[in-house]
């Protein structure tokens, strides 16, 4: 197919809105969370996904898990968790039937953050879709985002 195929082109521009939003929603929680909370975006994603975890079967995410659940490489993932251990925030701890491995877990201190900024987050990813849908291009994406629901 040619470069300027309408259907590529088409593609492309709905590649681009789809940046666009995440980009602004982005930028508008991390403003929330770090005057709020001294957070950023990915400081609290990790803190959401690992308080996530349980003590049952399969429960605790190994490092490649959390890497992909916040969206970041396996060596950024490390160097966040440490940032956070560093601030008291988390924990890390050996596997008990795999000493290779390494858990870690939220903290109290953590889980009190996380309690706190939630409704900030929260507060500013719908103030950052309700601006977003006044944009013609990105009304659609906003719908679909509002529809989405993600099985327990």
């Amino acid at each position: 197919m040619p470069a300027t195929d309408p259907a590529l082109t088409a593609l492309s521009q709905g590649w681009c809105a789809l940046s666009l939003l995440h980009g602004r929603i982005d930028a508008h929680i991390e403003k929330a969370l770090q005057s709020g909370h001294g957070l950023s975006v990915r400081e609290y994603s990790l803190l959401d996904v690992l308080s996530r975890q349980h003590n049952g079967p399969g429960g605790h995410l190994r490092m490649q898990q959390v890497a992909d659940a916040v969206v970041l490489s396996q060596s950024a993932t490390t160097r966040l968790v440490t940032r956070l251990e560093d601030r008291g925030l988390l924990t890390r701890y050996l596997c008990d039937t795999d000493r290779r491995g390494i858990y870690t877990d939220v903290t109290e201190a953590g889980q009190a953050l996380l309690t706190e900024a939630r409704p900030t987050n929260d507060t500013a990813l719908r103030e950052a879709l309700d601006e977003a849908a006044k944009n013609p291009q990105l009304a659609p994406l906003v719908r679909a985002v509002e529809e989405l629901r993600v099985p327990a």
